[in-house]
């Protein structure tokens, strides 16, 4: 196990991923420790606020656990493709009464500077960062304060990055991992790599202790990835209809429903390439989808909220890695006990 991680009390190699948009709650987390591992709270799409009561709910229940941010890479959207995407999705917003017409391009940062000041001036055992990688005096500062510093990497070029920017831990992300990609070329689509290919190749290029994700949802899997030379590995996908998380019913049901047989990297509901379900806004705007994160993200955002409240999941995004099939409506601690080898 990764010394570093033991300090902190994992015993397990198995840690629960951080899976922003809901999924990933304090009750989640909380399982996770419990079952001797290691949660995140998810810190992208919050305000710094609501950050800090997850992490004061976290911490009253005694366990161990880490913050994920969404480390600033924007992707700056053409404003003529963002009014052409617009026009084009108007059909699927309409019956919910949304005018996506008006949308203004929101080009924010998700809070991160406010998120930053929450973490050196209250700091947490581990953070984590996947998107961009942070600038190294942001990771200094965190270091300093006693925080363990993990950063989301894809390929070898980038945890030579992350490792001269002075990241402890490097999670080494697999594109068959469910939702956005960590890339930090997001314009272009992460190659097919099977996981325990690239964590040896990772693991060639660095000496930083590798965690590794992406599509891991069997005993077998794990084993292949810890013999690969991973430390310990990362789970989301599995976990999104385990008893604690606070995943919608619609996407809950879809992860279920034995008509749902692929996942595709799509970019259509938020500018990033990520993996989901099919279903039908993929199935129709996936070719049809330009780079812009985070404006489309917020451009479909209120459709995605209105289709969610609604039951409706062929138009919302239903994050989910290869291995969704193995995903359970259990106890988390359950879920995660049978994964370790």
């Amino acid at each position: 196990m990764i010394s570093p991680l033991t300090a902190l009390g994992v015993s397990a190699p198995i840690l629960a991923a951080p899976m922003a948009g809901g999924p990933s709650t304090p009750a989640l987390v909380t399982a996770a420790a419990r079952a001797n591992g290691l949660g995140f709270l998810a810190g992208g799409y919050k305000p710094a606020d609501a950050l800090a009561e997850q992490i004061a709910a976290v911490r009253a229940e005694g366990v161990g656990f880490g913050v994920n941010l969404f480390a600033p890479n924007p992707i700056p959207v053409d404003p003529e493709s963002f009014r052409r995407y617009a026009r084009t999705i108007t059909p699927e917003a309409r019956p919910y009464g949304i005018d996506v017409l008006s949308a203004g391009i929101v080009e924010d940062d998700d809070h991160w500077s406010d998120k930053i000041d929450l973490l050196l001036s209250d700091p947490v055992p581990v953070v984590s960062f996947t998107f961009g990688i942070p600038q190294a005096a942001v990771i200094a500062a965190l270091r300093a304060a006693g925080t363990l510093v993990i950063q989301t990497v894809t390929s070898p070029a980038e945890a030579h990055q992350a490792v001269e920017a002075g990241a402890d831990l490097l999670t080494v992300q697999a594109s068959a991992a469910g939702g956005h990609s960590g890339t930090l070329t997001p314009r272009h689509l992460p190659a097919f790599i099977p996981l325990p290919e690239l964590v040896r190749q990772v693991r060639q290029a660095v000496s930083a202790p590798l965690i590794g994700a992406g599509g891991l949802a069997t005993s077998a899997a794990v084993s292949a990835a810890l013999r690969a030379g991973a430390a310990a590995v990362m789970v989301g996908t599995v976990l999104l209809r385990a008893d604690e998380a606070g995943t919608s019913h619609p996407h809950r049901a879809a992860l279920a429903d034995p008509v749902r047989r692929e996942t595709v990297v799509t970019r259509a509901f938020t500018g990033r390439p990520a993996r989901a379900l099919r279903n039908h806004f993929t199935d129709r705007y996936t070719a049809l989808a330009p780079a812009g994160y985070p404006a489309l993200h917020h451009l479909t955002g209120p459709l995605r909220r209105a289709a969610a409240a609604a039951g409706d999941p062929e138009r919302i995004n239903l994050w989910a890695g290869t291995g969704y099939r193995h995903a359970t409506a259990e106890p988390a601690a359950q879920i995660l006990r049978r994964l370790i080898p």
